[in-house]
């Protein structure tokens, strides 16, 4: 009997979240189908390209409830999260070295701010119905402001220090400390000056929480819990795609009627969270991700959010709760180990939801590794971005465009755009003999080749 994981999940709470906590989740990647054929008709815009104008209920429910939206608002949020992303891809492509972050604010995310070095651009940004911001340090500088951190924390102990990230909505790189002297003694050890990172006191410590639809429950080892993200495949192999903290490579899981599911194949934590679990023959992977009241949404891609735009997420005990992105490229350090690339969220979670999928609209985001506080209050969490997962490990996102996998990522010359690749923002491909630069990271469909989604790529 083949068993559909997100329509019976079976929850399991395994005890309240304090202090920071990695929430051990999984995520399922989806698949979409052959390139069709161009038409001479107009070419979509950003909502219709990433469904945006077609939400399920339970994601504008979720968003009423949990961001206090009426129906009207949280419609209208989507499609406006949506649009803001294409705007501020053709801006950051623009504006190269002065470009210094995007991000949108506002009930319904009507407000896109772009950040710029140089007051010269700021014609140029609101041309494109944008907020400009002209700041000091452009979006590259805090980067290698935070790589020092990083590598600081290679010599360091981080227990007292165990966050840090890029807040482009402030123009600087902050450091979440237990005291303002252990922040300006990783700051020191950094190299990095007083005035160039911001500090902010707070008792939070990070630990991990281990307790195929997306948001079920599965286990490891008859022993620990954790939630499936997104379904993926590997070439026929299909699978899903969870927290590296949640189980090691080899590990063997079952699923959440305790019945034989499948193995780990690959696991990394620290450094980041990310694992696979390939299943057999007995699930199936399907693009659904669990939502509320035993309903389910679907993926349909992985374009990556702006800081500001709604977030859900989807978990095994405390099921779906959204918020909005604070801050992508975050580090956090738990007692096992730290972990780079993480994005901070407004989003609650519990032990037992680690592993769990994120989504913006109908585009995965992540998978939970971590987070301070509980549903019944308040909470922050943080997710593994999916598309390095699906980058690091050759995986193809399971997606409802289409029942038919992606090819895997062609061999041949970089520039040569292909379908199942995880494209970064300012990536340049050709296609059909034209170049074209990426406005928004996201893992290639055939159904998003380049002169047929504006919303993703534009030509130059």
């Amino acid at each position: 009997m083949v068993h559909r994981h997100a329509r019976t999940a079976r929850r399991t709470v395994l005890g309240a979240l304090g202090a920071i906590g990695a929430l051990v989740l999984a995520a399922l990647p989806a698949s979409a189908g052959a390139e069709p054929v161009p038409t001479t008709g107009p070419v979509p815009g950003a909502a219709q390209t990433l469904g945006a104008d077609r939400p399920s209920p339970q994601l504008l429910n979720a968003l009423q409830r949990d961001l206090k939206l009426t129906p009207d608002q949280a419609s209208e949020r989507l499609v406006n999260e949506a649009e803001a992303g294409t705007r501020a891809g053709r801006l950051r492509n623009a504006l190269g070295d002065r470009f210094a972050g995007a991000w949108v604010r506002g009930a319904t995310a009507e407000e896109l701010t772009v950040a710029t070095t140089d007051e010269d651009d700021v014609a140029s940004i609101e041309a494109e119905g944008a907020t400009a911001r002209v700041v000091e340090r452009p979006l590259a500088e805090l980067r290698a402001a935070k790589k020092k951190l990083d590598a600081a924390a290679e010599r360091v102990k981080t227990l007292e220090t165990p966050v840090w990230y890029v807040d482009v909505t402030q123009n600087r790189v902050m450091v979440q400390a237990t005291s303002l002297t252990a922040g300006a003694a990783f700051v020191k050890a950094a190299g990095l000056q007083a005035e160039d990172v911001g500090i902010r006191a707070t008792k939070d410590r990070p630990r991990l929480l281990k307790d195929v639809t997306g948001g079920d429950a599965f286990y490891i080892e008859d022993s620990a819990r954790c939630s499936v993200g997104f379904s993926v495949t590997e070439s026929s192999q299909g699978g899903f795609v969870t927290a590296g903290h949640c189980g090691q490579e080899g590990d063997s899981t079952t699923g959440y009627d305790r019945s034989a599911q499948g193995t780990f194949e690959d696991s990394v934590f620290p450094g980041v969270d990310m694992a696979w679990v390939s299943v057999n023959d007995d699930w199936t992977p399907t693009p659904d991700v669990k939502a509320q009241d035993g309903q389910e949404v679907q993926v349909t891609g992985s374009v990556q959010a702006l800081v500001g735009a709604s977030v859900c997420r989807s978990g095994s005990t405390t099921g779906w709760h959204c918020g909005t992105i604070q801050q992508h490229d975050t580090s956090v350090t738990y007692p096992e180990g730290r972990v780079n690339g993480l994005t901070r969220t407004t989003v609650c979670a519990e032990p037992g939801d680690s592993g769990g999928p994120y989504l913006a609209g109908s585009q995965a985001q992540g998978v939970t590794s971590g987070g301070s506080g509980n549903c019944t209050s308040v909470g922050t969490t943080y997710y593994q971005p999916v598309n390095p997962i699906l980058s690091d490990f050759g995986l193809t996102l399971t997606t409802a465009s289409t029942g038919a996998t992606l090819p895997a990522p062609e061999d041949g010359t970089a520039e040569e755009w292909a379908a199942g690749r995880v494209y970064e923002a300012g990536t340049t491909v050709v296609r059909d003999g034209v170049r074209y630069q990426c406005l928004q990271t996201h893992q290639a469909q055939g159904a998003w080749a380049p002169a047929a989604t504006p919303a993703l790529w534009q030509r130059l």
